[in-house]
């Protein structure tokens, strides 16, 4: 099942079709595709390019894996579980240089896990973020220093079947996209 996104405008079929299932089929990714995924993010652009961002990432069936999805929320692991990697998107807070505090980690991050899961796709991988997970464990279990944020984790996986969902996943993989008019997201004001 694609969920093609129905834009106004024509954009690259990478991003139409990019959405965030979590349903995902058993099939494993292989280590070649998932250092390319990594490497994708690796070139994005950064402030003064300091590429403030590092992955963590483990196999289903894996320690690691398992690890991983301990971290999570219980309403992200009744799903996540399913998935054939898990990634933990971690941002370096301040510059390594200066030690100073970098305004423009989460931002960077961003760019790089944009890069990242557009690479996914691009492999016919889907991935879907999650913000629900515990901090604190995640930075115990994963021995982040006090300069690595833990941003998110990032399920990726084939897609799989819509029945295996249980209720409320279910009923939210079915639903159509959408998103906010232009209007309320961008503002022309080259004649003000």
């Amino acid at each position: 099942m694609i969920k093609q996104a129905k834009t106004k405008n024509k954009v690259l079929d990478l991003i139409g079709n990019r959405w965030s299932p979590r349903a995902f089929s058993p099939k494993e990714i292989s280590s070649e595709d998932i250092e390319t995924i990594i490497e994708a993010a690796s070139w994005a652009p950064s402030a003064i390019n300091e590429q403030p961002w590092r992955y963590i990432y483990a196999h289903k069936g894996t320690p690691g894996f398992d690890k991983m999805v301990d971290s999570l929320l219980p309403g992200n692991q009744a799903w996540a579980k399913n998935s054939a990697v898990l990634v933990l998107s971690i941002g370096d807070k301040n510059y390594k240089k200066t030690g100073l505090p970098n305004p423009n980690y989460l931002h960077d991050n961003g760019l790089a896990n944009a890069n990242l899961v557009t690479q996914a796709l691009y492999l016919g991988i889907y991935s879907h973020f999650m913000g629900g997970f515990d901090r604190e464990r995640t930075i115990d279990t994963f021995h982040l220093n006090e300069n690595e944020d833990p941003i998110a984790f990032i399920a990726l996986g084939y897609l799989g079947e819509v029945d295996q969902l249980m209720e409320p996943f279910k009923t939210r993989e079915l639903a159509p996209r959408n998103r906010k008019p232009l209007e309320a997201i961008s503002t022309d004001i080259s004649y003000n």
